[in-house]
């Protein structure tokens, strides 16, 4: 009864700030109380879900005034599922999962995101049998260890060995729009290896038409015992499951995304579109807390990164040993066992304005499910612009930076200038293939590759 009476008044009070905002129109109107103050959101046992632990650990959330309860999912489709149907108030989502159930591919309700979670975190990890076939294709250093970044080039001849004896070379990702598809598509595809098309118009949602490599689902805690298993020859997955497999001596971490697709947007705050309406409020609240988490994060070079793994070390959170997570957030990567290497950008949660959520960013994962058939009809230009605006919101994003900005928590360098920015990245060029990427010009970029759907093709 309290806390109905207390909702009640927030929302009166809420109404109040509301009207005399219309009156008065003054510089700056604050956020009102949270329309929702008990909450709970869903995550996958991945180190790129630091900003949701960070915010509650670090009291973040119940500075504004919310009290949120963690709760690790089984997979990928059960967290969008739950989301939906209003289990869990929003979650950490793969970057195209606002997308794809927004456009209605496998699941169809409106998502959105208005905070993107971090930059990079991904690899492909191969299986020591698979690493040593490979060995022979890929040039060396002075040292003998092998130059970064390795392109799958020196994958393809094991993968035409495995069809010249009639053998699937399977490959694992963690869901069909998640980052880990796209980037291991993209980097196979660069070196010539054709990752399948999809064609769910004609209800083939294997994503293996025409494919020399077969990629299947599975989930990300999962990924090193399956390699082990012999079930996949290698995979793609967020950390700390690829410096899992150097630890127990199964696999060999090949590239990270960052080498693939340097700073791509990895996982953003997702939350249905009706709950957005219901709770604006609310929303930003979550938004500002999630901001401030991910500035704790890299600030000061990282300094509070070894504290952020013992956090995430905990059972309730990623779960997995402190030396193997600690192994890339503290800033280095370790390929082949003992070959570590200094990577200072391997997770990145605040700097290059890693939270905001940019239209280009968007645009760049309709492209990728464009290229590979999930979208299986041409598409205009204006199309892919409509469905950004649709689904990634720095319209929210922007307000609860400027109250933080207000609050004095942050200061106006620390964010776009949100009077000129236009939500696109400028044209990127550190890609693996050197293709370089308008975000303004999709249907160009498609015409770009030698792999995959020409903008006018439905296969």
């Amino acid at each position: 009864m309290l806390k109905k009476k207390k909702a009640l008044l927030s929302k009166v009070i809420s109404g109040a700030v509301l009207a005399a905002s219309l009156i008065t129109v003054p510089a700056w109107a604050a956020i009102g109380e949270p329309e929702k103050e008990d909450l709970k959101f869903g995550f996958i046992k991945l180190t790129d879900m630091a900003p949701l632990a960070v915010a509650y650990e670090k009291g973040f959330f119940e500075d504004e005034g919310l009290y949120v309860t963690l709760e690790a999912q089984a997979n990928w489709k059960v967290l969008l599922d739950r989301v939906i149907d209003g289990q869990l108030d929003g979650a950490h989502m793969l970057a195209g999962q606002p997308l794809g159930a927004t456009i209605g591919f496998g699941t169809q309700s409106h998502i959105i995101t208005a905070f993107s979670m971090d930059l990079n975190g991904n690899a492909i990890t191969v299986s020591n049998d698979i690493w040593d076939q490979m060995k022979e294709y890929v040039p060396k250093q002075a040292d003998g260890k092998p130059v970064h970044p390795i392109k799958a080039d020196a994958l393809k001849p094991v993968v035409e060995k495995y069809k010249d004896e009639g053998k699937p070379f399977n490959m694992g990702m963690v869901f069909p729009v998640s980052t880990h598809n796209y980037e291991l598509r993209y980097w196979l595809a660069a070196g010539g290896i054709h990752p399948g098309y999809y064609a769910p118009h004609n209800g083939d949602t294997s994503g293996t038409i025409d494919a020399d490599a077969l990629l299947s689902v599975t989930p990300p805690p999962q990924m090193p015992a399956t390699m082990e298993a012999g079930t996949i020859y290698g995979y793609c997955v967020g950390e700390p499951w690829n410096q899992q497999a150097v630890f127990k001596g199964i696999g060999v971490p090949v590239v990270t995304d960052y080498e693939i697709w340097k700073n791509n947007p990895e996982k953003v705050f997702g939350v249905s579109k009706a709950w957005a309406d219901e709770n604006p409020n609310t929303h930003l609240r979550v938004v500002k807390a999630m901001i401030r988490a991910a500035k704790w994060l890299d600030d000061n070079n990282n300094a509070n990164r070894p504290e952020a793994v013992k956090i995430l070390s905990q059972p309730n959170y990623v779960g997995a040993d402190y030396d193997v997570i600690a192994n890339s957030m503290t800033g280095t990567f370790e390929y082949e066992k003992g070959d570590k290497r200094d990577v200072p950008d391997f997770n990145v949660f605040f700097r290059y304005n890693a939270t905001y959520p940019y239209y280009s960013d968007a645009i760049w994962y309709l492209t990728q499910m464009r290229r590979w058939g999930q979208i299986s009809e041409p598409k205009s230009d204006q199309w892919f612009m409509d469905i950004a605006k649709k689904v990634y919101r720095p319209d929210i994003y922007a307000t609860a930076a400027k109250e933080l900005i207000e609050e004095g928590k942050m200061t106006p360098d620390m964010f776009p200038d949100f009077n000129s920015e236009d939500g696109f990245r400028a044209p990127q060029t550190h890609f693996i293939d050197n293709i370089t990427y308008d975000g303004k010009k999709p249907n160009d970029y498609l015409k770009k590759f030698n792999i995959g759907l020409k903008p006018e093709q439905k296969i």
